[in-house]
């Protein structure tokens, strides 16, 4: 299965788990999800997450006014308001009062401690490299430094390992990580015995003594997010060495 699968199924997936929970407006606002709010799941979000687990769409706020506003895709963890615009939406016909009402979104979403994240649907749809190093250095920043290790500390297969079990989405076992690595079990219990000494990872069950399923730690995701955007750097810098710039 291609990336671009998994990520257009576990956005199908979101969306329509969503439908059936959502009433009213917001349900009206998923029934109506675009090409842009694809986008932004699909070719941005995801990418740079590699799971969609903690996104809520279509967010219902109340601003200050005391009006409701709905946020394209919500990321509960870090309280990110990410926002797709076109500009024929949010620009070229919009009215005076349309207008005011997109500005008071955008400060009722800072007053309640949500970080106004948008992206044009041009942005989205011809520098997409460049929104999703946008977005790794946000979720960069929103982690604790003190609390990732870089890519360096990590072994290839660990980096997998946890790239792997954001993908899934649920506790992993022996088998997931043979599945991920296609290394053999003695290689595979090193990785794992490895990611808990780093606390990157910890037993689905504390009280056992033998433990046969594993969850992330939180840390984990902001680990994988800083490596990639080192790594994306790093080849920028070599690209532009080659390039002699």
């Amino acid at each position: 299965m291609s990336i671009n699968t998994m990520a257009e199924l576990e956005y199908q997936n979101l969306l329509e788990t969503q439908i059936k929970k959502a009433s009213g407006m917001r349900l009206e606002l998923l029934q109506k999800q675009d090409v842009g709010e694809r986008k932004l799941i699909v070719e941005i979000i995801w990418p740079v997450r590699k799971t969609l687990e903690g996104i809520t769409l279509e967010k219902e706020i109340v601003t200050l006014t005391g009006a409701k506003a709905y946020i394209d895709a919500f990321d509960e963890n870090f309280r990110l308001g990410l926002e797709s615009e076109g500009f024929v939406a949010h620009a070229e016909r919009v009215t005076r009062a349309r207008f005011d009402f997109e500005r008071n979104k955008i400060r009722s979403m800072m007053a309640q401690g949500i970080h106004y994240t948008p992206f044009t649907y041009d942005e989205m749809d011809k520098r997409p490299e460049a929104c999703r190093r946008a977005l790794y250095e946000i979720y960069g920043r929103l982690s604790s430094p003190t609390s990732h290790f870089t890519e360096d500390q990590l072994t290839l297969y660990e980096r997998e390992v946890i790239r792997y079990a954001l993908w899934l989405g649920r506790s992993f076992s022996i088998q997931d990580v043979q599945t991920c690595t296609n290394k053999g079990e003695y290689i595979c219990r090193k990785v794992i015995r490895s990611l808990l000494k780093k606390r990157l990872i910890r037993p689905l069950y504390l009280n056992r003594t033998r433990n046969h399923y594993y969850v992330l730690e939180e840390k984990a995701s902001s680990t994988i997010w800083y490596a990639a955007r080192d790594g994306e750097q790093d080849d920028k810098v070599t690209h532009n060495a080659k390039e002699g710039k």
